[in-house]
C-alpha cells in the first residue's frame, strides 16, 4: 500500500520531469499542445497568475457563486505599441474588462485571459506583461482563474492579442439602465478625459508631439462601489466607462436609448492642459478621445453633491457633476461653453485614433 511519503515523492519526480522554458523567444511549437506550450504556460502564465484553480490546469475553472444576478463580459485587446507611458496591453485587457463589470453595477470577482502570440515575441515581454495583469488584478481585487494560449506565424498577428472575459456578482437593490434616468438628473464624471487615446497616439512615435502624457488606464470598481455606497442605490440610475469614442459617444448613446436630451457643461469637464494642448494640435475635440480610467454616472438630482463628494474622497479628486438630463433636445447632446454658447455634439462616424484598446 502507498504510503503519504510515497505519494509525495512521486509528485515530485513528476515536477522534476516537466519540461522548462528555456526559449528566448515565442515559437510554434509553443502553440503544439505539447511540452513546449506545457513549459510557457507553466513557467510564464501559472507563475504569474498562480490560484487553486488555475494551478490544476483543468479545462476550466470551478468557483462558487452567491444567489443572485451576475454580470459577464468580454473584450479583446490589440492595442499598438503594446507598451506606452501608463500602461501596458496587459493593465489594459485587465482594467477594461473589471471596469465594463463595475459600471453594469457589478463587484467584479474573475477573469478569464486568453492569448494570441505571434512566433518571435520575446519570452521576457510576455512574462512583463503577465506580471502587470496579475499585479492590475491584485489592485482591482479580482482573480485570473483560467485562460488560454495560441501561437500564430509571423505577420499574422501584431506581437501579442489578449482576450478577457469578466464575471462579477450584481447586488440585488442595483438597477441600472437607460429606463430609470428621468428629465432633472444629472451626469456625473469621475474624472478627467482623453489622457488615454492622446498617450497611445503620441507613444506611436510618428507624430512631432513631444508631451509627457501617460494613460488614465485604471480600476474604477472601488469608485463605483464608493458611489454606490454614499447614496441610495436606486438613485444612481446609469454607468458607463467612456472608451472607444470617448464621453460624446457615450453621451449620445444615453441620449438616444431614453429619448431625452444631455446637457454638458463645458467648463466642468476636466481635461489635464497637455492634453488639451495634443488635442488642439492635432484637431481633435476631447470629448471623442478614448478613455480607460474614469466612468460616466447618470444620479438624481438629489443625490448628486453626495456622489461627487464620495467620489473625491475616494480618490477620484476631479470629479464633478459636469452636465443634466433635460427634455428640450430629445436624442440628442449639447455643450454650453463659458459664454453662453451652444453646440451639439454628435456620434462619431469614424474613429480618429484606432486601435486604442
Amino acid at each position: 500500500m502507498r504510503t503519504e511519503e510515497d505519494a509525495l515523492q512521486q509528485i515530485d519526480r513528476a515536477r522534476s520531469r516537466r519540461a522548462k522554458l528555456t526559449d528566448d523567444q515565442v515559437t510554434l511549437a509553443h502553440g503544439s499542445g505539447g511540452k513546449a506550450a506545457a513549459a510557457l504556460i507553466r513557467d510564464v502564465f501559472i507563475d504569474a497568475f498562480s490560484s487553486e484553480s488555475a494551478g490544476e490546469l483543468l479545462d476550466a475553472a470551478v468557483m462558487d457563486v452567491t444567489a443572485g444576478r451576475i454580470a459577464f463580459t468580454t473584450d479583446s485587446y490589440v492595442v499598438q505599441p503594446i507598451r506606452f507611458p501608463g500602461a501596458s496591453i496587459g493593465e489594459l485587457a485587465v482594467n477594461g474588462t473589471v471596469n465594463d463589470l463595475a459600471v453594469s453595477g457589478a463587484v467584479p470577482k474573475w477573469l478569464s485571459a486568453g492569448f494570441v502570440l505571434e512566433e518571435g515575441l520575446a519570452i521576457d515581454e510576455l512574462r512583463a506583461i503577465a506580471a502587470d495583469m496579475r499585479r492590475t488584478a491584485d489592485q482591482a481585487g479580482v482573480r485570473i482563474v483560467t485562460g488560454d494560449t495560441k501561437v500564430v506565424p509571423r505577420g499574422a498577428a501584431d506581437q501579442v492579442f489578449i482576450n478577457t472575459a469578466g464575471i462579477g456578482v450584481v447586488p440585488s437593490e442595483r438597477q441600472l439602465g437607460a429606463a430609470q434616468v428621468r428629465t432633472g438628473d444629472r451626469v456625473i464624471l469621475s474624472g478627467p478625459i482623453a489622457a488615454h487615446g492622446m498617450a497611445v497616439m503620441i507613444a506611436r512615435g510618428n507624430l512631432a508631439l513631444n508631451a509627457s502624457i501617460a494613460s488614465d488606464s485604471a480600476p474604477v470598481n472601488g469608485l463605483v462601489e464608493a458611489l454606490f455606497g454614499a447614496v441610495d442605490p436606486l438613485a444612481v440610475k446609469w454607468m458607463r466607462d467612456p472608451t472607444r469614442g470617448g464621453l460624446g459617444t457615450v453621451a449620445n448613446e444615453l441620449a438616444r436609448d431614453t429619448d431625452l436630451g444631455v446637457m454638458l457643461d463645458e467648463e466642468a469637464i476636466a481635461v489635464a492642459p497637455d492634453v488639451r494642448g495634443a488635442c488642439d494640435m492635432l484637431g481633435i475635440d476631447p470629448l471623442y478621445v478614448a478613455n480607460e480610467g474614469c466612468f460616466v454616472s447618470v444620479v438624481a438630482e438629489g443625490a448628486a453633491d453626495a456622489g461627487v463628494k464620495a467620489l473625491r474622497a475616494a480618490g477620484a479628486g476631479q470629479a464633478a457633476i459636469i452636465g443634466e438630463i433635460v427634455s428640450d433636445l430629445p436624442g440628442m447632446v449639447g455643450v454650453r461653453n463659458p459664454f453662453g454658447g451652444t453646440r451639439l455634439v454628435d456620434m462619431l462616424v469614424t474613429d480618429p485614433l484606432p486601435r486604442i484598446c
